[in-house]
């Protein structure tokens, strides 16, 4: 459905004018009167204060004509629930979706200022870390822009997960303080704020009329307070909101406890309720890190739950249409407590009946899983969630009384399964299964690529397939153009945009396919390469600014840029380099292609192994970059601190993606698809969304290399001994040796032997048993390299086939497959 235009009366207005006279007006009204601050004495980070309030101002407009618009039809609405959304720097997406990027930039040059140092001001928001994040942030993206009505739903943190830095070549961890500045984004809504409950206990009383009913009387309340930004979509008149949810105290502040000289007690009901949204993800090793991420999880779903209901009965309808109004997108295991936490309001609140809540439940909830680890689906133990959650842990044991009830009657006598699919695992310690109860209370379970999808049902969520496989679909991942290739890259915007007719591919990305034919014309093929050559240049400057390191922009850009962790196999990509390393050292006469290698992740602070990797990597770096037979054909680089901001240089300047996480191990993956986008060719496994990458561009464009899922598998089965593969290999029993043997760590032989170790004995992502066959690959990239034009052709050929790969088409799918929304229809 449309959500109304902007009214063309507000033109000329100084507050949503969007012609670069307006724009001027109101950023020099901003600066003076926003913000306090005369021209003469501003900061660059005034200017871009101004300049965001500015926008904000245009966003808002259109925030309040879209809500307008839908409250008036009772459009059936997303809620998008997730933990992370990793939305990177805001100005400039405003800018382009707006359609302003050129009156503000001609704005700020007749002030005499540069639209890029302004843009460079501003500090990437710490609300997401990898994957999950960017991807939330993607669909609210698409959501507006394809004008569907939609609220994320998020923690406002304080603090993110944490800045990387390197030192001495090992990652350290600094406090993310993007809000000391403040964000001008967000606008806080105090009015719209909800109680949530932990501890206590329950119990049952009655309501007057003969009838009992569980009441929660809770040990401890904080107070959860909105925070608003808008989302605006492509050149249409929607405007979404991103809800967050700051934790603060009931009472902030104790004056009896005060006027006793007990200055501690004073605040201390604040300081612990604002623990809960201090910080993204923390370290969960101990107990208490356990119980604060749980109190996280339920604080932000209840929040969001309550505020559906409060938006409900404002617009005249009643708790038992609840799913008439809302559909709920669980983006993974975090918010899986909305099974129960909804339950609950209905039931104990609203006064619903079991079955009539449950049947509002299911019709209302759908999980999306992002994981084929069966380590990394959620559980809690019964003690922990029992004591934070009393009410919820009797709602989650009734929903699994009911439900095992219909497992045992599909399939009878078969305790194995009943025990696998219960809500509660019993099989040592006891512990709540999210997962389960996500699946069991949704109508809806989705995986995020066609092979991730095909393995849900025969591996983690087998016996959910098994008993209701009509509830199982398949939504591939998607990114969106605008800020991977229009904002980070205008450069090669531009030259699509010029050569099919316009950039009307933004908004209908298979009009990309207009740019096949241009892939075997010489003249485009080196405009395409001079656009990555000038996005080399600039990331080289960076490097060189960030880390002291000078890189070739003619060599090869290898990136392998990606949350640290040994199945993603940044370590196989350090084998592969100390191959060529050992090849040169052999024979410094070979004619072999220069190539720089960027690493970038962030290791979780806990996660020994993935820490000691990038100590493994700027070990690499460190003999390579300065071996006098290297002679700059191989350079080494640890990008610090990988996030939205950085990708922008990252993505355009890649020349090969690394894509080679363990098959049957990575869900789907986003960085191949921007990467591939921006005109990377990809040497990969079959694993996640490469399978699919690799049907639209060509398995001819594409280096494949190492096992299949099944094949994984299949080794195992047969009794795995990686050390086979060492022996009968000579090369990599050269390259092994050197780091078992100190050639990394001044003759230290311990340094990186937990690594060795684990390789020759373990090896649980089979690094050793693709070895081969990924130096195969490489070798026939640097074939290719060399015949610039053949490269050119592939490169242009990927960009112009990975139109499904939008985040736009994602979102039509979860319209049509599981939320039942029809998309608006873009101008």
């Amino acid at each position: 459905m449309h959500s109304p235009s902007v009214s063309q009366d507000h033109s000329d207005s100084v507050r949503t004018g969007l012609t670069a006279e307006t724009i001027r007006q109101a950023f020099l009204e901003n600066l003076t009167c926003g913000i306090g601050r005369p021209a003469a004495i501003a900061t660059k980070h005034d200017l871009y204060l101004a300049l965001a309030l500015t926008v904000r101002d245009r966003l808002f407009q259109r925030s309040s004509t879209s809500v307008a618009g839908w409250v008036g039809t009772r459009a059936r609405t997303v809620s998008y629930l997730s933990a992370e959304f990793l939305l990177g720097p805001h100005l400039a997406n405003n800018l382009l979706n707006l359609g302003i990027t050129e009156a503000a930039t001609e704005a700020m040059h007749s002030l005499g200022y540069d639209i890029n140092e302004i843009l460079a001001q501003e500090v990437e928001p710490g609300l997401g870390n990898g994957g999950l994040g960017r991807l939330a942030a993607c669909y609210m993206d698409s959501l507006a822009s394809i004008e569907v009505p939609a609220l994320g739903y998020g923690i406002r943190y304080e603090f993110g997960i944490f800045d990387q830095v390197i030192r001495d070549g090992w990652q350290c961890e600094l406090t993310d303080k993007w809000l000391k500045d403040g964000n001008p984004w967000e606008i806080a809504r105090p009015e719209i704020s909800f109680i949530v409950k932990f501890g206590g206990h329950t119990e049952l009383v009655s309501d007057g009329e003969g009838s009992m009913h569980v009441r929660w009387n809770s040990g401890t309340e904080v107070m959860g307070v909105a925070y608003d930004t808008p989302i605006a979509g492509f050149q249409v008149g929607t405007c979404n909101t991103l809800r967050l949810w700051k934790a603060e105290a009931v009472e902030s502040f104790d004056f009896a406890a005060f006027n006793q000289s007990d200055y501690y007690r004073a605040v201390e009901a604040k300081m612990a309720s604002e623990t809960i949204t201090k910080v993204l993800y923390p370290n969960d090793a101990a107990l208490r890190g356990k119980e604060l991420r749980l109190k996280q999880q339920f604080f932000f779903t209840s929040c969001s739950l309550q505020d559906m209901f409060r938006i409900l009965i404002q617009q005249g309808g009643t708790p038992s249409i609840f799913h008439e109004k809302w559909t709920v997108q669980l983006n993974d295991t975090h918010p899986a407590v909305a099974v129960a936490e909804l339950m609950r309001l209905l039931v104990d609140v609203y006064s619903l009946g079991w079955e009539e809540a449950w049947a509002v439940t299911t019709k209302s909830i759908a999980y999306t899983n992002h994981t084929l680890l069966p380590e990394a689906l959620e559980k809690w133990t019964v003690d922990l969630f029992g004591s934070l959650l009393p009410r919820h842990l009797e709602i989650v044991y009734e929903i699994n009384r009911r439900f095992l009830e219909e497992v045992r009657a599909a399939f009878p006598g078969d305790d194995a399964k009943l025990a696998r699919l219960s809500l509660i695992d019993e099989s040592g310690q006891r512990y709540v299964r999210m997962a389960n109860l996500a699946c069991v209370g949704s109508h809806t379970i989705n995986g995020v690529a066609e092979l991730h999808s095909e393995l849900l049902k025969q591996t983690v969520l087998k016996d959910f397939a098994d008993l209701w496989p009509e509830k199982f679909c398949n939504v591939t991942n998607g990114v969106t153009l605008r800020r991977f290739v229009a904002v980070s890259n205008p450069g090669l915007t531009n030259l699509i945009s010029d050569n099919i007719g316009g950039n009307g591919w933004l908004k209908h990305p298979a009009r990309l396919r207009d740019l096949e034919k241009f892939a075997y014309d010489p003249e485009f093929q080196q405009k395409f390469l001079e656009v990555k050559l000038a996005n080399k240049r600039r990331l080289a400057a960076r490097i060189l600014q960030r880390t002291g390191i000078s890189v070739v922009p003619d060599s090869m850009f290898d990136v392998l840029v990606k949350r640290i962790h040994e199945y993603k196999r940044q370590h196989l990509k350090v084998l592969h380099v100390l191959s060529l390393f050992m090849r040169l050292r052999r024979d410094p006469s070979i004619d072999m292609p220069a190539r720089t290698f960027i690493f970038g992740g962030k290791a979780a602070p806990g996660y020994t192994m993935a820490k000691l990797i990038i100590k493994l990597i700027t070990a690499t770096g460190d003999l390579v970059n300065t071996h006098p037979a290297v002679r700059d054909r191989l350079k080494v680089v640890f990008y610090n601190d990988f996030n939205v901001k950085n990708a922008h240089f990252i993505y355009p300047a890649a020349d090969l993606s690394e894509q080679i996480s363990t098959a049957g191990k990575e869900a789907s993956g986003t960085g191949n698809m921007k990467f591939s986008l921006n005109g990377a060719l990809t040497v990969g496994t079959l694993d996640g969304a490469n399978v699919e990458i690799r049907e639209e561009v060509g398995a001819e464009n594409f280096f494949l290399f190492g096992l299949t899922a099944e094949e994984v598998e299949n080794v195992k089965a047969q009794g795995y001994k990686p050390y086979d593969y060492y022996l009968g290999n000579t090369y990599l029993r050269e390259v092994m040796d050197f780091i078992a043997g100190g050639g990394l760590s001044s003759g230290d032989k311990e340094l990186f032997r937990p690594i060795v170790d684990n390789l020759l004995h373990h090896d649980p992502y089979l690094l050793l048993a693709d070895y081969q066959s990924y130096i195969n690959a490489q070798d026939r990239v640097s074939a290719l390299w060399v015949d610039r034009a053949a490269w050119a052709q592939q490169a242009i050929l990927n960009t112009a086939r990975m139109g499904k790969f939008s985040s736009d088409r994602s979102i039509r799918d979860y319209c049509d497959r599981i939320w039942k929304v029809k998309p608006g229809q873009p101008a």
